[in-house]
């Protein structure tokens, strides 16, 4: 009888949205299930098998010492190890505390603060271990992450796409929301994947799969700034779900004040 590879689902600080997409694949879970040993996936099912795994998938960021020492555990374990949504992939949302004194919000929000283990940063899962693949969104497509797994499974690479959201928006017909309306978007530098859901409806795209490849960023905040934003919102637009991106971080900090760049 054939093995079964083993899969693995793995949670950090994240809002468990990611692995949500997986259970939300129904009649393909199912599939899926056949085809693998599902050894841990806690969303799912209290039952685990011991390592080591054929796959590990990730979701959230590290944000405690225990975090960090917990991923290279697993890394140790896994052959093919994928780092899934903007949590794993950049730190999330939760990497806004990057740009603020951790310490000084835990001693402002806690009544007993010295209770409370926490890093000063939240980041990737890819700073902390090699990954072998990372996966964009917030959270992710089920259909990518169906495909990552089946490709991987069959020991060939995954066709996902590497484009902007503006080729989604152009393929389906969508009217550019900057060009007809002067809404701001992130689209023409945010990874396609999502299948340009907010463009689609008139809103700019808010940049949840992430910085595709070679950004250009600084013609884009050009183009902010051309339709009346000020640098104030153009970070705010910048520091959302994927914040702590090298791309979105650092044309953030372009346009911050003096004192706080």
């Amino acid at each position: 009888m054939t093995r079964r590879p083993k899969l693995a689902v793995w949670k950090f600080s994240s809002c468990d949205g990611c692995q949500l997409q997986l259970l939300d694949l129904e009649d393909d879970l199912l599939a899926l299930a056949d085809a693998v040993q599902v050894a841990v996936f806690l969303e799912a099912t209290r039952a685990t098998a011991p390592g080591p795994y054929d796959l590990s998938l990730v979701e959230g960021s590290i944000t405690t010492a225990a975090d960090a020492a917990r991923i290279r555990t697993i890394r140790r374990q896994s052959r093919v190890l994928v780092a899934i949504g903007a949590c794993a992939t950049a730190g999330g949302i939760q990497a806004l505390k990057n740009l603020a004194d951790a310490a000084e919000w835990v001693r402002a929000v806690y009544p007993r603060p010295e209770h409370i283990a926490t890093l000063a940063t939240s980041t990737a899962i890819a700073d902390h271990v090699p990954v072998d693949l990372e996966l964009r969104g917030c959270p992710v497509d089920r259909h990518q992450l169906l495909e990552v797994v089946s490709a991987l499974l069959a020991g060939r690479r995954p066709a996902l796409p590497r484009t902007a959201v503006c080729t989604e928006c152009k393929r389906a017909g969508h009217p550019c929301v900057t060009v007809a309306a002067g809404t701001p978007c992130l689209g023409p530098v945010t990874q396609a994947g999502c299948g340009a859901l907010c463009p689609r409806v008139g809103r700019g795209c808010y940049g949840c799969f992430g910085p595709k490849e070679t950004p250009n960023l600084p013609a884009l905040t050009a183009q902010y700034a051309a339709l009346g934003r000020t640098s104030a919102e153009i970070t705010l637009a910048l520091r959302l779900y994927n914040a702590d991106a090298a791309p979105f971080r650092e044309e953030a900090r372009r346009h911050d004040p003096p004192h706080q760049g």
